[in-house]
């Protein structure tokens, strides 16, 4: 069984319960076994700003599905909950994304599945919920620990928990 991490994200429609829905269908999926969770971030965009902000965590989790069929999974549960990548514009609003952050310490590079999340080091919204779960993890790839990449993060997007950014609609 390996542990894996997956950030779960949605800004589009209620952001909320798409997020704890996924989270919910990751804990009743086969071969899957919820660790834990982050606590809730709202995030601002990444990429393309002119957006609704985010809802993100991260979710801890034992598998025996192998990494494709992990990708799989992923894609699976954002179909079910509405997600269309064909209508979708690149790092535009989405009802759900699911990513594969880690997959224990595997380094995979293939045309579909890169592992680790060939951005994670540059996004604050993955690495604020990866600090507070496991901080001192090393990336197989950049030899650092979480902690020491979200510390070099330049141009750091905000991330507040839930619920407390100010002038927030809740």
């Amino acid at each position: 069984m390996a542990i894996v991490y997956l950030c779960l994200g949605s800004n589009m429609g209620d952001r909320f319960n798409l997020v704890q829905n996924a989270v919910n269908l990751f804990s009743l999926a086969e071969n899957c076994d919820i660790i834990r969770t982050s606590a809730l971030y709202e995030t601002e965009p990444w990429g393309y700003k002119d957006q609704n902000w985010f809802l993100n965590l991260i979710v801890e989790m034992k598998t025996s599905l192998s990494p494709e069929e992990l990708l799989a999974k992923c894609q699976e549960i954002e179909r079910f909950l509405g997600r269309d990548r064909t209508i979708e514009v690149r790092w535009g609003e989405r009802l759900i994304d699911a990513d594969i952050i880690f997959y224990g310490k595997e380094v995979i590079n293939t045309e579909k599945l890169t592992i680790p999340h060939k951005y994670m080091h540059k996004r604050a919204f993955v690495l604020v919920p990866l600090l507070e779960l496991i901080p001192d993890f090393v990336h197989p790839v950049l030899n650092r620990t979480i902690s020491q990449i979200y510390d070099d993060l330049e141009d750091v997007e905000d991330v507040f928990l839930y619920g407390t950014r100010p002038n927030a609609a809740i």
